[in-house]
C-alpha cells in the first residue's frame, strides 16, 4: 500500500480545540489563571509542598506573572518516593479513582494518583495528540504498551476511546499474535514503543509478510528516547509514518507533548495544561526558549496529584509553535540520568543509536555494555549484522562503527557483532546499557 504524504493526513483546523490555535498571549493568561490554582491546591492540600513553600519563603498569591514560578523549589522523584504510598495526593483518597505506579526499580515506586476529572482531561490529551498525529475517529488503533500500573497501556485506550476509535488492546508480548493481528484485524495506528516495533517488524519479515501490504499507517511511538534516523529507519521499513509523543506518569502519563504529523519537527506541548521551563541541570537557573536543559514541568489542571516544578532529567529545548500555536519540545536526545561518563567523556545511549542506523549492514539493535579494562572504564558495543549481510560486512560494518564513534564521541569502544536476532529485545522499554563494572 502506497502512503499517503503526511499533509493529506494534517487535521482538520475545525477539529482542533481553539487553544490549540490560540494568540499566544491567549494562551498565556490561561496558563496565569490556572497556575495560580494550582500551587494554591498544592499548598493548602499536600503537606510537602506547604513545608517547601514555606521553606523557600514564597507563597502562591506572590505569582503576579508566569516568571515568577522560578522562585518556587523543584520537585524530584525522591520526594515522591519520600511520600510513598499517598503523601503527595492534594485530595482524599476515596476521590482517587486510579492509581499508576513506576516500576520501582531503583528504591519504593513513584506513585500517582487521578480524580474522575483528572482520566477526563488525560484521555482528552491522548485523544488530542493522536488527532494531531494523524489518527481519526472510526480508526482501528493497534495497543502495544504495557497495561497494568505503567500508564502507556491505558493512557493510550482512553485516549483512542475519547477520540472516537475501535481500540485492540494488545499490550506488550506474543509477538507472532501481535502481528497475526495486525494482518487480521487490519489497524490504522499502532501505538508501540519504537524498540518493540522493531521486533513486530523483524517477525513480520519472520512469517513472510511485507509491512508495507498491511494497513498500517501510522506509528505513535513514545516511552524511550528515540532519534530521527531511528524515525527513517522505521518509516522506510514499516511503511508507515513515525510520529513521537512524550509523558511520564509523574506529569500525567503519555499525551503531554505529540508532534504533528505534516511536520514531525518537535512535540508541541500542551501548554494549557503542563507548564514547561528548561533549566540549566548544574544550576538550576531557568533558561532561554532555544538553549538546550534539562525539562521541568507543572501540572496547570491536576487535582489529585499536582506537581510543582518537576524534574524530569530529559534534555530538550523549546521552540516556537509551527502547526500548533503552543510551543514544541525538541526531540528528546538523552536524559541526565542516562548520560555515561567513560574516561572522562559524556555519552548518551542514542549517539550510538544515530551512527548505528546509518550504517546499512547493521540492524537498529544494540546495547552498550559497561565494563572495567583494568582500572578503567570501558564500552562493548553489542549490535547485530543486517539480515541480508554477510559476516565479512558485518565485519567491516564494526570497524566504520569503531571510527565514527571515535570521531564523532570521542571514545574508543568495542565492538561485538550478532548474528540476527541475537542481541536482547525488549517488550516494552528498551535496556539500552547494561552496567557490568
Amino acid at each position: 500500500m502506497a502512503l499517503r504524504p503526511a499533509d493529506e493526513l494534517a487535521a482538520e483546523p475545525s477539529s482542533l480545540d481553539p487553544i490549540e490555535v490560540a494568540s499566544r498571549d491567549e494562551i498565556a493568561a490561561l496558563q496565569l489563571q490556572r497556575l495560580r490554582w494550582s500551587l494554591n491546591h498544592a499548598y493548602a492540600n499536600v503537606p510537602h509542598y506547604k513545608k517547601a513553600f514555606d521553606a523557600a519563603r514564597v507563597h502562591p498569591d506572590d505569582v503576579k506573572d508566569l516568571s515568577d514560578l522560578a522562585n518556587f523549589p523543584f520537585t524530584e522523584k525522591d520526594h515522591l518516593r519520600q511520600n510513598y504510598p499517598f503523601g503527595m495526593f492534594a485530595v482524599p483518597r476515596q476521590q482517587v479513582v486510579r492509581i499508576h505506579a513506576s516500576s520501582g526499580t531503583t528504591g519504593k515506586p513513584t506513585v500517582v494518583g487521578y480524580t474522575a476529572g483528572d482520566i477526563d482531561i488525560w484521555a482528552d490529551c491522548v485523544a488530542r495528540s493522536m488527532r494531531a498525529s494523524g489518527v481519526r475517529p472510526g480508526d482501528i488503533v493497534h495497543v502495544a504498551y504495557g497495561y497494568g500500573l505503567f500508564t502507556g497501556g491505558l493512557g493510550a485506550h482512553y485516549g483512542a476511546e475519547k477520540l472516537g476509535c475501535t481500540v485492540i488492546p494488545v499490550s506488550g508480548g506474543m509477538t507472532a499474535r501481535q502481528v497475526q493481528l495486525i494482518a487480521d484485524f487490519e489497524p490504522r495506528a499502532i501505538m508501540v514503543t519504537p524498540s518493540y516495533l522493531l521486533n513486530i517488524l523483524d517477525e513480520m519479515a519472520a512469517q513472510g509478510i511485507d509491512p508495507h501490504d498491511t494497513a498500517l499507517e501510522i506509528g505513535i511511538f513514545g516511552a524511550e528516547p528515540w532519534t530521527n534516523e531511528m524515525r527513517q529507519q522505521i518509516e522506510a521499513r514499516g511503511g508507515l509514518h513515525a510520529v513521537d509523543i512524550y509523558g511520564l506518569s509523574e506529569i500525567i502519563g503519555p499525551g503531554v507533548a505529540n508532534e504533528c504529523i505534516e511536520t514531525k519537527d518537535g512535540l508541541h506541548i500542551w501548554e494549557d495544561h503542563f507548564y514547561p521551563e528548561v533549566i540549566d541541570p548544574e544550576t538550576g537557573k531557568v533558561l532561554p526558549d532555544g538553549e538546550l536543559g534539562e525539562l521541568v514541568f507543572t501540572s496547570l489542571t491536576k487535582e489529585a496529584f499536582p506537581i510543582v516544578r518537576y524534574r524530569t532529567r530529559d534534555l530538550t529545548r523549546l521552540l516556537p509553535g509551527t502547526a500548533r500555536s503552543m510551543r514544541r519540545m525538541e526531540k528528546i536526545t538523552g536524559r541526565t540520568d542516562d548520560m555515561l561518563i567513560v574516561r572522562g567523556v559524556n555519552l548518551f545511549p542514542t549517539q550510538i543509536e544515530e551512527i548505528i542506523v546509518q550504517i546499512p549492514d547493521l540492524s537498529p539493535h544494540y546495547q552498550l555494555e559497561l565494563y572495567k579494562d583494568g582500572n578503567l572504564d570501558a564500552v562493548r558495543v553489542h549490535c547485530e549484522i543486517a539480515a541480508d549481510s554477510t559476516k565479512e560486512a558485518g565485519d567491516e560494518a564494526a570497524r566504520t562503527l569503531v571510527d565514527r564513534i571515535k570521531a564523532t564521541i570521542g571514545i574508543a569502544v568495542k565492538p561485538v557483532v550478532h548474528e540476527p536476532g541475537q542481541v536482547t529485545r525488549s517488550e516494552g522499554k528498551a535496556k539500552r546499557v547494561v552496567d557490568n563494572r
